[in-house]
């Protein structure tokens, strides 16, 4: 057990080199190219078929992350149903849930009521703070992980504690770097959040790069780590699932973790929105004037068309890790395949030392062939995951 959790570790520490140095790429080139947008700096820096690439991916990505945003909803909601359901249940006979505790009436509820009204505006300000609201969330859920864990083992009462796989291979260690980049996809962003800085100069990019992954790998690994202590190999994909339903404690971070992503799933449909209109929409279209009520209803009929889609899909997967490692596999393109595709083009247009331009194109190429068996490999797992 601590073999696997070391080589967690491990992988997740060489992850981040790259993850880092995917971010710093980016943010170089957004600077270079002017570029508002991922795909606007990918098309300005690599051409315009890598930036249609790129368009086709985001939007594959965003629409999967949707997806796992719901799913996770999804799961809390179904948790903290059952334990008010048994909570007011007075007879100790089993009896059927009624239907309005079920996943599908009480996931579809939120998304009509509350997700809908916060997704269809065209601009979401408020949604500068749901980010401090999803770490505050992230740090709390940490917290109660580790003390779960410190308690069960200072319990007597627990006869038996789970016993980790022992079973470790360089095999596992490789598979679990699609849940990596799921976790730490901020690359999608980045470019959007370097050109919001006020100071926008290299160093202090590297800086804020750097220390917000090393935040990131403390909070994860934390909590990862600990959550596979305590359960070992029936530790659930969704860690609070492996939680009893009744805990004060475990339903105050269900709803933190809960509200946080209410709030992160219309940001993601806000960028789903633009990147279906930048496929669609032709040069000439782009300079024809579009008028208020035309703009609304398109963008009322894109949100319906989402929401319905997505959550149409997270009511019938069971698990979703299998959703994480689809998007682990894409999340490389954003990571790895693209930035170290950059990093090639503007290294080939600079004047540097031949030595100093055969290490950033060698990184480069090194970065693009390690998201390419990063999406391979997701792809493959995904694959095998239907056929088992």
């Amino acid at each position: 057990g601590q073999h696997d959790a070391s080589c967690w570790i491990l992988s997740l520490q060489g992850s981040l080199v790259f993850l880092v140095s995917g971010l710093v790429v980016l943010g170089y080139a957004a600077a270079l190219s002017t570029q508002p947008t991922y795909q606007g700096v990918v098309r300005a820096v690599c051409g315009a078929a890598a930036g249609k690439l790129c368009e086709v991916c985001f939007l594959l990505n965003l629409f999967m992350i949707s997806v796992a945003l719901l799913r996770v909803v999804g799961d809390q909601l179904e948790k903290l149903c059952d334990s008010l359901y048994l909570n007011g249940t007075l007879s100790g006979a089993p009896q059927l849930p009624p239907w309005y505790v079920d996943q599908r009436f009480t996931l579809s509820a939120l998304c009509v009521l509350i997700i809908f009204p916060l997704s269809v505006p065209r601009e979401i300000g408020f949604q500068k703070y749901s980010s401090i609201l999803g770490t505050l969330a992230a740090c709390y859920l940490t917290l109660v992980i580790i003390l779960k864990y410190h308690l069960q083992a200072e319990n007597l009462s627990l006869t038996e504690p789970p016993q980790p796989s022992r079973s470790s291979s360089w095999a596992s260690v490789f598979s679990v770097i699609p849940t990596i980049c799921f976790g730490f996809q901020c690359h999608e962003a980045c470019v959007a959040i370097y050109s919001s800085m006020r100071n926008q100069s290299f160093s202090h990019w590297v800086t804020v790069s750097v220390l917000s992954m090393l935040i990131c790998l403390l909070i994860y690994s934390l909590t990862g780590v600990y959550g596979y202590l305590t359960f070992g190999d029936a530790v659930a994909s969704d860690v609070l699932m492996s939680y009893p339903g009744n805990d004060p404690i475990v339903i105050v971070a269900r709803l933190l973790f809960g509200v946080s992503i209410v709030t992160i799933y219309p940001i993601v449909v806000l960028l789903g929105r633009s990147v279906v209109k930048d496929l669609c929409a032709t040069p000439k279209r782009r300079a024809m004037a579009v008028s208020e009520a035309h703009e609304q209803r398109s963008r009322v009929a894109l949100t319906v068309t989402w929401m319905a889609a997505t959550l149409a899909i997270a009511l019938f997967v069971p698990d979703i890790g299998k959703v994480i490692e689809l998007i682990g596999g894409i999340s490389a393109f954003f990571i790895f395949i693209f930035p170290g595709l950059c990093l090639v083009c503007m290294t080939g247009t600079h004047s540097l030392g031949p030595r100093k331009k055969a290490a950033l194109i060698a990184w480069g190429v090194l970065s693009v062939l390690g998201g390419t068996f990063v999406c391979g490999q997701s792809a493959a797992l995904a694959v095998l995951g239907l056929l088992r």
